[in-house]
């Protein structure tokens, strides 16, 4: 990437997404888009496309996400699942539409089953049972890197 590509780090004040957002600045990237929850809301697909229609971003890491622990995982399910697809299918059909240059989704390594072998290997995803008090995230996330992979698959 150019240090003048303009870049949106979507959650560059979680904890994932500042610690990108961080690297990048002292990499010397010089715009930056990052914009809060009460700027945007990346489950509100009108807003997402408006953001995307102005910005015009060249570049996108998607670190934004619905989390909690496992309490709130656990006791929230349909809200970790309904909104981590809302917002992965807002910002990635967004990036496709837009023609970014590139997109980067995170996962997290709840996607891989429970009892995964260690280390765990990419080829681990999808083989076994996912750990049941954060399934509905997983599967959101896994969810994520499927329509990621189809769009690379299909242009």
């Amino acid at each position: 990437m150019e240090k003048n590509a303009k870049i949106y780090v979507a959650g560059h004040r979680g904890l994932v997404g500042s610690a990108i957002w961080n690297n990048l600045l002292q990499k010397g990237y010089t715009n930056l888009i990052g914009k809060s929850h009460h700027e945007l809301d990346l489950m509100d697909g009108v807003a997402v496309r408006a953001f995307f229609d102005a910005e015009q971003p060249e570049y996108v890491i998607l670190a934004a996400a619905h989390v909690g622990g496992i309490m709130a995982n656990n006791t929230y399910r349909a809200d970790f699942i309904y909104k981590n697809l809302q917002i992965q299918q807002n910002v990635i059909g967004e990036s496709f539409r837009h023609n970014v240059k590139k997109l980067l989704f995170l996962g997290s390594t709840c996607i891989y089953p429970r009892d995964a072998h260690q280390p765990i290997k990419e080829t681990e995803l999808l083989t076994a049972p996912l750990e049941q008090t954060n399934e509905p995230y997983a599967i959101a996330k896994i969810a994520g890197l499927k329509m990621c992979e189809s769009f690379n698959l299909q242009y």
